[in-house]
């Protein structure tokens, strides 16, 4: 039997485009819901970007109602001062869904490319494409929204590996 379907958010952080992916998971199976992109301006000030972001993500938060989010952690910056701007717009696309009330987790890139596509140094044309074997008939606007679907199906996998863990935990206790 299966369990209810919980909707779950990928966000792949960035300040100029931040993708997002909502799938449905009933602990066997994934459905693609949707996915966009939150743009910024470059040439608006920082503060303004931030609010921007926020104001987007809160958006398709209240519209897609999702149970849960998942977040990429970001390694690489070209210099300082792009890690730095990166950073804040990290800590935006984590605060949107606490904000909401959301359970968030946090997964590297390896780790989402090993759980998409069975290996974690897999390039991303790989990953795309595993992603369209996984959720028939998407097509992706962006980039972004491509890696922030392969986010939400990461954290579909872990998700079920962790409550599979749990169950036979708790009926190892009885």
């Amino acid at each position: 039997m299966a369990n209810a379907p919980i909707r779950i958010l990928g966000l792949d952080p960035g300040l100029q485009h931040t993708g997002w992916g909502l799938v449905e998971h009933d602990g066997f199976r994934l459905r693609f819901c949707a996915e966009g992109v939150v743009s910024t301006s470059a040439g608006e000030d920082l503060p303004d970007r931030l609010l921007a972001l926020h104001r987007g993500l809160a958006a398709v938060i209240a519209e897609m109602q999702p149970d849960e989010a998942a977040v990429e952690h970001t390694y690489v910056a070209r210099n300082p001062e792009s890690a730095l701007k990166l950073g804040q717009a990290r800590g935006v696309v984590l605060l949107a869904p606490a904000l909401a009330g959301l359970p968030t987790r946090e997964y590297g890139a390896m780790e989402v490319k090993r759980a998409v596509v069975g290996n974690g140094h897999a390039e991303k044309g790989q990953v795309q494409a595993m992603v369209k074997q996984l959720l028939p008939g998407v097509t992706f606007k962006r980039a972004d929204a491509a890696d922030a679907l392969a986010i939400a199906i990461c954290h579909a996998h872990h998700r079920s590996t962790r409550n599979a863990f749990a169950r036979a935990v708790a009926k190892a206790g009885r």
